[in-house]
């Protein structure tokens, strides 16, 4: 994945898992609830929407890179491991908690 390949994508929406109202990212694409952080595995690339899996992204770490904190996530249905970047209006009592979690 490369910076050509994001799709700017934001767009207010309901989590599935936990029914929060989740608003715009405040600078780039939502793809993830603020509340329990669980996402929809629906992108290939960042914003795309182009990936039919559509299981649920369940949070299970963090990882930090290059200056970048993203959370780890497992797809409940296809078992994939998808990251993605903190947004700053995330749950920081659930981003902590992920922080000590092995993945």
């Amino acid at each position: 994945m490369n910076s050509a390949t994001f799709t700017q994508n934001n767009q207010a929406f309901v989590c599935a898992a936990c029914g929060c109202g989740v608003p715009p990212h405040p600078s780039s694409s939502r793809d993830h609830c603020t509340r329990c952080l669980t996402g929809l595995h629906v992108d290939v690339n960042p914003g795309d929407r182009m990936n039919d899996c559509g299981g649920m992204l369940t949070p299970i770490g963090l990882q930090t890179r290059g200056g970048k904190t993203k959370i780890v996530y497992r797809c409940e249905r296809c078992g994939a491991r998808v990251f993605n970047v903190v947004a700053p209006d995330d749950n920081a009592e659930r981003i902590t908690e992920l922080a000590a979690m092995p993945w």
